[in-house]
């Protein structure tokens, strides 16, 4: 019999603060999934778990994903510090109309990989390795950043994720909220979501995959949820140069690498690694032997890369990395609040990420594409909406294109679950969703 210790996870549920027996709180958690299944059917038609293979995007033999951060779709183009990524929107395919779900970034990252939020909308650190954890999905009670609900339980199983609403005024912000999507469309709580991403989908179809994450140090990711690529969270520094005055201490660490933006690490499959193909081993960093260019260099490349530039280098920033990564200095929504040597860092790495995708030589073996997004827009308030920048780069002659048909992450993943022939998974399977055919190319006769 496993005991699961709500404490541990630090949920603020009154019903578990005053110590109800067990059985009262397993029966009130029911009696509140019952209600949230009245909702759902109320609300419409939505499906979870894994529906059949979707249908719209030609048979794809590589594709790369580079995830850019919290800038909104206005804030990107036109702006005159990102002439790459612009003159790349209009060469390639440019989704005009194409949405983040929630915030903070993490939820994104988990909506982007495996359809769902999975319960969790907050940028805590995974809990590692904890066997004894109950995860979101079990209990459906939400993991957020406000209230603080502690470190987050590996993901697997099956059960409720969190609902989206239109406007989030709790977890992220105070009135009048952040708008997720649209500001209009909200996602109710569904039953039956499957904790698992589309690794597990390409292991079990026997593909590859890796998460590309600079500056991941070279012991690897696990256990490690900030780092600079030497230092982590978990480095003793009683050990280094004690006679430093002040002593080095972890607060000095600039987070270039954060686990927050490495979603498969979240998952219980991949943290217990029982098969090499669906482990920690498939998340490496930007250099070394097995890194992103070194794997470029002998096109090497698994079917699935995700791939997520440092926090200086994807426009994220950090408040002690010195005036070329600091924050930006507003969060409006506009051009003029941003940090311009931010935005031209990170539009120098995600030409440097292209350039060498298309001089390796996986990019001429197959149909290939390139998939450029921001996660979220910067926070800014109600009514700026979670609008973000997408462009798809293919090496089989569709470009030029720009599509104003309305799109968000969980589109992404049914368009990458089109193109490797697998199941829909979670909300990539909602009616409502659809594939992105304009901007990868019809499948036609391609599909193999």
């Amino acid at each position: 019999m496993i005991v699961f210790s709500f404490a541990k996870l630090g949920y603020q549920d009154s019903s578990i603060s005053q110590c109800k027996p067990i059985q009262e709180i397993i029966t009130m958690k029911k009696s509140i999934a019952v209600l949230g299944l009245l909702g759902i059917a109320l609300a419409g038609p939505v499906f979870a778990k894994e529906g059949k293979v979707p249908e719209g995007v030609r048979h794809l033999d590589h594709v790369f994903v580079i995830m850019m951060e919290n800038h909104g779709y206005s804030q990107i183009m036109n702006n005159p510090n990102a002439p790459f990524v612009n003159d790349l929107a209009h060469l390639a395919n440019l989704a005009t109309n194409y949405y983040g779900i929630g915030h903070p970034s993490l939820t994104n990252y988990l909506e982007v990989v495996g359809g769902s939020n999975f319960g969790v909308q907050s940028d805590h650190n995974a809990d590692w390795h904890n066997a004894f954890c109950a995860n979101n999905l079990v209990t459906g009670i939400t993991n957020t950043d406000n209230p603080p609900t502690g470190d987050i339980c590996p993901i697997s199983g099956t059960g409720t994720d969190a609902a989206t609403p239109a406007v989030d005024a709790s977890n992220e912000s105070g009135p009048p909220g952040l708008n997720n999507i649209d500001g209009i469309q909200s996602i109710p709580a569904v039953a039956n979501i499957s904790g698992k991403t589309i690794a597990d989908q390409l292991f079990e179809a026997r593909r590859t995959w890796k998460s590309y994450q600079e500056d991941l140090p070279i012991e690897g990711a696990d256990l490690v949820n900030y780092s600079d690529g030497v230092y982590t969270n978990n480095t003793d520094f009683s050990k280094i140069l004690p006679a430093l005055t002040p002593p080095l201490t972890s607060a000095g660490i600039v987070s270039l690498y954060a686990a927050k933006h490495n979603p498969f690490v979240y998952f219980r499959s991949v943290q217990e690694g029982r098969d090499p193909g669906l482990s920690l081993a498939h998340t490496v960093g930007f250099d070394g032997p097995k890194g992103l260019y070194a794997d470029l260099g002998t096109g090497n490349i698994p079917a699935f890369s995700f791939i997520a530039p440092n926090q200086c280098n994807d426009q994220h920033g950090r408040g002690n990395a010195g005036p070329f990564c600091n924050y930006d200095p507003v969060s409006n929504g506009s051009q003029a609040g941003l940090n311009p040597a931010l935005i031209q860092r990170g539009d120098v790495e995600v030409r440097k990420l292209v350039t060498a995708i298309k001089k390796s030589p996986a990019w001429r073996d197959g149909n290939n594409a390139i998939v450029v997004l921001w996660d979220e827009n910067d926070y800014s308030v109600a009514p700026n909406t979670n609008q973000v920048v997408l462009i798809v780069d293919t090496n089989y002659g569709v470009d030029g294109k720009q599509s104003a048909a309305p799109y968000n992450h969980f589109s992404l993943l049914k368009s990458l679950e089109s193109a490797f022939e697998l199941p829909c998974l979670n909300h990539a399977c909602d009616e409502n969703v659809h594939v992105m055919t304009d901007l990868f190319g019809a499948n036609g006769h391609d599909r193999r």
